[in-house]
């Protein structure tokens, strides 16, 4: 049995927007933990439509009461879907050399406080864009734009010695993926394709290298 107190930093796909059991793929990865026996405390720190460069702003503070070091503590990141929309102004919203650079600002921090995993993005319905943000912004999300993306992160990655999961192919061409999104918006699936990714990241020897 592992004690540990986990903090997942990140967007709305961190906070499980539009799944149905208000879970997202972090409560139902942590609950899965739960129910084998572990000792989980998990603090979902996502924030709807935030890039890289506004999670990297607040990621600290709100970690550190969180994870005091008289408790064993660990961060899992996952962010960048936001960074390659496309907003009103016709450009994305952080280019993709800057959110390399937020990237490698933000994890070597956090990679030198406490173990940090990397979770990837994850691709979208494009048939469903643009989406509509709040009135009168609307937001125009690619999987291609963000493949390119996720393909820097991984090398990035590899250079600091931070595991990182890429779930923007494999999740491609998961049928229960696709599906997902006739509940949701586009751009957040439901419950299923939380799942999915709970599924997937549990398998994941990174992951099992902290509880097993």
């Amino acid at each position: 049995m592992t004690a540990l107190r986990i903090c997942f930093v990140g967007d709305s796909l961190i906070n499980g927007t539009n799944d149905e059991e208000f879970q997202g793929w972090p409560g139902r990865l942590c609950a899965a933990e739960c129910a084998r026996g572990h000792e989980l405390t998990y603090y979902n720190l996502g924030v709807r439509a935030e890039t890289s460069e506004q999670i990297e702003m607040r990621w600290r503070a709100e970690c550190e009461p969180r994870l005091l070091d008289i408790h064993p503590g660990a961060l899992v990141f996952s962010f960048g879907v936001n960074d390659m929309a496309i907003e009103n102004s016709g450009e994305v919203r952080v280019s993709r050399q800057r959110s390399l650079e937020v990237a490698k600002k933000m994890l070597g921090q956090a990679q030198q406080w406490k173990p940090t995993l990397w979770i990837g993005p994850v691709p979208v319905d494009e048939t469903q864009q643009p989406f509509q943000s709040a009135p009168g912004v609307a937001y125009h999300f690619s999987t291609g734009r963000m493949a390119e993306l996720c393909r820097d992160y991984e090398t990035l990655a590899a250079e600091m010695g931070i595991p990182y999961l890429k779930l923007i192919e494999p999740l491609a061409g998961e049928k229960v993926w696709q599906e997902s999104f006739r509940q949701g918006d586009g751009v957040h699936p439901a419950g299923p394709g939380y799942q999915l990714m709970a599924d997937r990241i549990s398998t994941w020897t990174a992951w099992r290298n902290w509880l097993d």
